[in-house]
């Protein structure tokens, strides 16, 4: 195993899928195409969900794609476990009723020992519990070691989304050593910590769930196969996690030069920075937009968020701007659309943090006065509604940086005033077909208690 820079990783990736039959599909936008369920795309598949049902017949059956993805219900996680992100590219291969167990196990196996070069020793499998198929062929065809195979449980190794196509999983870990592990003795595959790294999984969609809850065969089977081409890096170059690799180092390093502190000196904001301007830059590429709902409503919160931690290594002013360069520098090689959206999109993001910066420090004084004057630890409803009302405040902010203090925010009451708002709004409104009603209609859907940021 060699170390192996992102680009050529990700060309990787695709040449040897391609030597199998695949046609490489170029990524599809991260603004879903003639499909409501999503804000944002979040899986390799799920641009092709219509190729898996049916309803429209793929340019091949065996596809293969390096597919831009965001996101964002961990997000308060990010920068604090190795691998969480909230923009990530998913490496795909994929079958229409064409290949099956049999080739994708093997298929990925060859890949990682023959052209990764990674020690089999190293690498773990688990299975659906009641998959005797897959643990057959994965240890009497593809060759593992039967030590190293795991049997995990529907919650972990079976994909089903309510009725119809379903089937079990397989995952390929790599196991990073001792010293990155919990330390328990009984520590395995499967555990929270950092020491077994899944990497790749394997989604067999044999089955369909009917709506009485049975399931039934598929005449033809599919396969949905996905790796995380930050994960696979981390590993390949051997860093501390995701971010010590050069997807975002280059983007730490610029942040350095504008701050007070070095990115040894607070990990977190710096992880934080360079993966939010990651996604920011590339969904404005793709058509997105900050607003006050759906997709902008998740995008305004993200770019907030990430202005808030360059505060905390002293850039008080906007900055996020200078670093969509960097971005578009490091990944213009395969996204090559993106240099002629880099000046939209620093235009874009400067005017919003400009703004957010007008009303950031008000709000932050706010806040840190209520923390200084309760005796109860929690901020209330109304004052969290305000927040957001007249300072911007995502609810999701306001809870991150009370819980910084070891606060708490009561977020049925926010919600509580949210919807006395939208009332108010309501009864006021005119006409129902008037654009301002159509606002409100909207708000219902996305605010930020009710609407799903990724399913």
């Amino acid at each position: 195993m060699k170390w192996t820079g992102l680009n050529e990783l990700r060309e990787k990736f695709l040449e040897f899928f391609e030597s199998k039959g695949c046609l490489r599909l170029p990524s599809f936008s991260l603004v879903p195409k003639d499909d409501n369920s999503l804000l944002l795309i979040n899986s390799g598949m799920a641009p092709m969900k219509k190729y898996f049902t049916g309803e429209v017949t793929p340019p091949r059956k065996r596809v293969t794609t390096c597919q831009k993805c965001i996101r964002t219900p961990d997000i308060e996680r990010v920068g604090i476990t190795a691998r969480h992100g909230t923009f990530f590219e998913m490496l795909g291969n994929f079958s229409f009723g064409d290949y099956f167990k049999h080739e994708a196990t093997a298929w990925a196996w060859e890949f990682f020992t023959k052209v990764l070069e990674m020690p089999p020793e190293k690498l773990y499998v688990s299975i659906y519990e009641d998959d005797d198929e897959a643990f057959d062929i994965w240890t009497k065809e593809v060759g593992v070691d039967p030590s190293h195979m795991v049997r995990l449980g529907k919650e972990d190794n079976f994909w089903e989304h309510g009725s119809g196509p379903c089937g079990p999983c397989s995952e390929i870990y790599f196991d990073r050593g001792d010293e990155k592990g919990c330390g328990r003795p009984d520590c395995h595959v499967g555990c929270e910590c950092d020491r077994f790294v899944e990497v790749w999984n394997l989604v067999f969609t044999q089955f369909c769930k009917e709506e009485d809850g049975s399931y039934s065969n598929l005449d033809h089977p599919n396969i949905d196969t996905g790796m995380g081409l930050e994960r696979i890096t981390s590993i390949i170059q051997e860093g501390e996690t995701n971010f010590d690799t050069d997807l975002f180092l280059p983007i730490i390093h610029a942040a350095e030069e504008l701050a007070d502190v070095k990115y040894a000196e607070d990990k977190m904001a710096y992880r934080v920075i360079a993966d939010h301007i990651r996604t920011v830059t590339f969904a404005l590429s793709d058509g997105a937009m900050f607003d006050r709902a759906g997709r902008g409503y998740v995008l305004r919160r993200i770019l907030r968020r990430a202005v808030r931690y360059g505060k905390n290594i002293g850039i008080d002013k906007p900055f996020l701007y200078t670093l969509v360069d960097v971005v578009v520098d490091n990944m213009k090689e395969f996204y090559d659309y993106l240099p002629e959206k880099a000046e939209f999109v620093k235009e874009a993001v400067k005017k919003e943090e400009v703004a957010f910066h007008k009303t950031l420090s008000q709000g932050e004084k706010k806040i840190k006065d209520v923390i200084a004057h309760s005796d109860n630890k929690v901020i209330d409803g109304s004052t969290a509604f305000m927040l957001y009302d007249t300072y911007g405040f995502p609810l999701e902010l306001t809870i991150e940086i009370a819980e910084e203090s070891g606060f708490t925010v009561d977020s049925e009451g926010f919600q509580v005033e949210m919807k006395a708002q939208q009332d108010r709004a309501r009864a006021a409104r005119g006409e129902r077909e008037s654009m301002a009603s159509q606002k409100i209609d909207l708000m219902d859907f996305t605010t930020p208690s009710t609407f799903v940021y990724d399913t």
